[in-house]
């Protein structure tokens, strides 16, 4: 008995399913790397070597293997790589995918240089697009509810909004907190020192 032939539609979705398992598989792998210390770093030899000597590439090897950013690199493609597989997540996947993948051929583009690895990252970047694009209602649902009737809870008159700048530096210096009270429990008199000398400069300045 033959097997009935597949539709375009089914061999498109095939293809997509392709691309998401080669992506997966690709980013997995590179995300491994990191982790394993089989991507990033020198020598002994070249790490022996003037700054001078060691070339773009090298160069940012060297500062790619610095930690936390290999292992936050490493882990987020091993995340993005593992939501590709399934299908509840695979958009997930290809939309934590895109910038990675569009981060990586701008770091090849400018320190590596080598135009093998230009094509092989935007192939890769097409296929998230492919993806996106195959499951395109669910990305207009998406993007229709972040993007339409989104505004503020409440209304408020016209010079709160001329007051936003001043409430943006508030914001601002809120985040600085923390680190004060911590700076203030562990070296108590040096803190003190430092703030009252910027409230003394901030002074001197509005007063002059």
């Amino acid at each position: 008995m033959a097997l009935p032939l597949p539709t375009k539609a089914q061999l498109w979705d095939y293809f997509i399913l392709t691309a998401r398992v080669l992506l997966a598989f690709t980013f997995l792998n590179y995300g491994h790397a990191k982790l394993v210390g089989g991507q990033f770093g020198l020598t002994p030899a070249q790490a022996a070597l003037p700054v001078t000597q060691l070339g773009l590439f090298k160069l940012s090897w060297y500062l790619f293997d610095q930690e936390p950013f290999r292992s936050f690199v490493g882990v987020s493609q091993i995340i993005a790589g593992l939501l590709l597989l399934w299908n509840r997540t695979a958009l997930l996947g290809a939309l934590l995918l895109l910038p990675i993948a569009a981060n990586v051929l701008v770091v090849d583009i400018t320190y590596i240089k080598m135009a093998g690895f230009y094509w092989r990252l935007s192939y890769y970047i097409g296929l998230i697009f492919l993806v996106l694009w195959h499951y395109q209602d669910r990305m207009r649902i998406a993007l229709r509810a972040l993007t339409q009737g989104v505004t503020t809870r409440f209304t408020y008159p016209w010079w709160a909004y001329l007051l936003l700048p001043l409430a943006a530096i508030g914001a601002e210096l809120l985040g600085t907190v923390p680190s004060v009270l911590v700076q203030f429990l562990t070296r108590p008199l040096q803190t003190w020192k430092s703030l009252t000398h910027f409230v003394a400069v901030v002074y001197q300045h509005f007063i002059h």
